[in-house]
């Protein structure tokens, strides 16, 4: 990862964002031999993400792209089926056996090596550029239009001018704000809090698993530890602890198919707060 000490870069595209969207468009824009720079506030991808799974279609587009191989040889877990508890019985909820695709499977594999990988098949390409550690400040305007970004770097000002500009930067998007584009939200009914859990010997075989009546309790296997998630009504987080930490412990317990003396291991509300994710993963 490289940052330019140059004050303006002149490029084809710029794309505003290296998560999955911004970079694997960064990739295959360069490989089809458009000079491409991808802008990204973070030095680095260590970091909490949202999700961590990549799909079979998502893998058969990394094959078809000759790197799946070099994925794949990452660590990672795969997921073939989806199990759930329902009525206290387990039931497949997703079968990818029958899929028509390389890999039948879901790939769970930490965001920041996923990124870290699709960045270093872009590095590859001369006419690929990725600038860390650049925060997006503005958007250049000539002649009526967008032809341009202004960041900002530990080195100064940098000023990246482009035919396109791609904002691939999330939900709280800089460049949608600044080119004044509308968003309509549609809003989010509830949120997971997400807690780590060790793993045993005899636990359910599931790589990813649900529980509870409404499916409210969600776990994925990460080799040594169980990743859960309870999923409660948005901005309700606050009531939940109002309750105490063991009514909690006990309301978890009841829809978890792991033993209910596993919830202890939840020591406190600070240790939960630190680990309370609204779709993100922990760090290894």
């Amino acid at each position: 990862m490289t940052n330019s000490a140059a004050s303006r870069i002149e490029t084809s595209c710029a794309i505003v964002g290296s998560g999955p969207a911004g970079l694997m468009l960064g990739l295959l824009l360069a490989r089809a031999g458009v000079d491409v720079t991808v802008i990204e506030k973070h030095a680095d991808f260590l970091r909490d993400f949202r999700g961590d799974t990549i799909h079979p279609s998502m893998l058969e587009v990394m094959h078809e792209l000759g790197l799946l191989d070099g994925l794949l040889a990452l660590p990672h877990t795969e997921a073939t089926r989806l199990h759930a508890e329902i009525g206290g019985k387990d039931t497949t909820i997703a079968d990818f056996s029958r899929l028509p695709t390389k890999c039948r499977f879901i790939a769970f594999m930490p965001q920041w090596d996923f990124l870290d990988y699709v960045a270093g098949a872009a590095r590859t390409l001369p006419n690929f550029r990725l600038v860390m550690s650049a925060t997006v400040a503005g958007l250049i305007a000539d002649g009526g239009r967008i032809a341009g970004v202004r960041a900002t770097t530990a080195e100064g000002d940098l000023e990246i001018r482009s035919r396109l500009v791609v904002g691939a930067d999330g939900r709280n998007s800089i460049v949608r704000e600044k080119a004044q584009l509308e968003v309509e939200r549609f809003g989010r009914p509830s949120e997971v809090l997400w807690m780590k859990l060790s793993h045993h010997p005899d636990d359910p075989p599931y790589t990813m698993g649900h529980g509870g009546p409404r499916q409210g309790f969600v776990m994925v296997d990460r080799g040594d530890y169980w990743q859960c998630g309870f999923i409660v009504r948005k901005g309700s987080f606050d009531e939940v602890k109002a309750g105490g930490l063991d009514a909690f412990r006990t309301t978890v317990a009841a829809v978890s198919p792991l033993p209910p003396e596993r919830m202890q291991e939840v020591r406190s509300w600070e240790w939960l707060c630190k680990n309370v994710r609204r779709g993100g993963r922990y760090r290894r």
